[in-house]
């Protein structure tokens, strides 16, 4: 008797420590509590910087088209973009931090953001090329929003999303989803710096993360996602995995005692 009272309590205190708690698996757990709501400040971002290695995509237009056709590297305008044709016709920062566009030359563009690359670009037409009748107007942007997703994710690797900003929940979803052993209160995001790499770690179970400066993720960040420790007990994510594993276990452990005995 006292040998069954032993055996349902180790069942149900292992169940307790091995299964994986409602707790673990909520994104911005409170959130609809809060009678105010939370407002998310898009503004306390900073803006991304350009890097090298990084893929511009730059179109000039004017009054008169055709007088800045020769400064466009590509008269030709996809549909519907993809990584592929943004590698050819996009302008790439070089190892100087120079990109080079068609009779302009060389601009360096390290350390930039896109509104002071625009603003670079227009002033350099207007002043050496152009006058203000023209109507010069340049847009930038990246090509494409790129980051990397590893760890306990449904869909690891690098993505693009052509998109200007992504949250960290956004990519968490593009890569679908974290799994149910992955930790999501500690995910961790390595982003690189000028003057090196830095790593943030985030709590997506709590609702405040979306007033976390870093609730935005920036171009080229890589993104960790930690496993829980249930996973490395391997007694199963749920309360029935975990008691299957455990009378499993202990049937081979009372078979082998039978058979030695015998």
């Amino acid at each position: 008797m006292k040998i069954f009272k032993f055996f349902i309590l180790f069942v149900v205190v292992s169940t307790f420590f091995s299964c994986i708690p409602n707790r673990d698996l909520i994104y911005l757990q409170d959130y609809g509590n809060k009678p105010e709501g939370i407002v998310i400040n898009e503004f306390d971002a900073k803006p991304y910087r350009v890097q090298v290695n990084d893929i511009l995509s730059i179109n000039i237009k004017a009054l008169d088209q055709k007088l800045v056709e020769m400064f466009n590297a590509s008269t030709q305008q996809s549909q519907q973009p993809n990584t592929q044709t943004i590698y050819f016709s996009g302008y790439n920062v070089n190892q100087h931090g120079n990109i080079r566009i068609p009779v302009l030359g060389e601009i360096n563009v390290l350390g930039f953001t896109l509104e002071e690359i625009r603003a670079t670009i227009e002033k350099k037409l207007t002043d050496e090329y152009f006058t203000a009748e023209a109507r010069i107007f340049v847009t930038v942007k990246l090509a494409g929003f790129n980051y990397t997703v590893n760890g306990e994710i449904a869909s690891p690797g690098s993505k693009v999303l052509f998109q200007e900003k992504v949250t960290i929940l956004e990519a968490i979803a593009n890569s679908g989803d974290i799994t149910i052993t992955g930790n999501r209160k500690e995910v961790q995001i390595l982003r690189k710096q000028p003057h090196g790499f830095e790593m943030y770690s985030l709590d997506l179970t709590d609702a405040e993360i979306v007033n976390s400066p870093n609730f935005y993720i920036q171009p080229n960040d890589y993104i960790i996602v930690k496993p829980l420790k249930q996973k490395s007990w391997g007694t199963g994510t749920t309360g029935t995995q975990s008691i299957a594993t455990i009378i499993t276990a202990l049937s081979l452990v009372t078979t082998t005692i039978l058979l030695l005995r015998n």
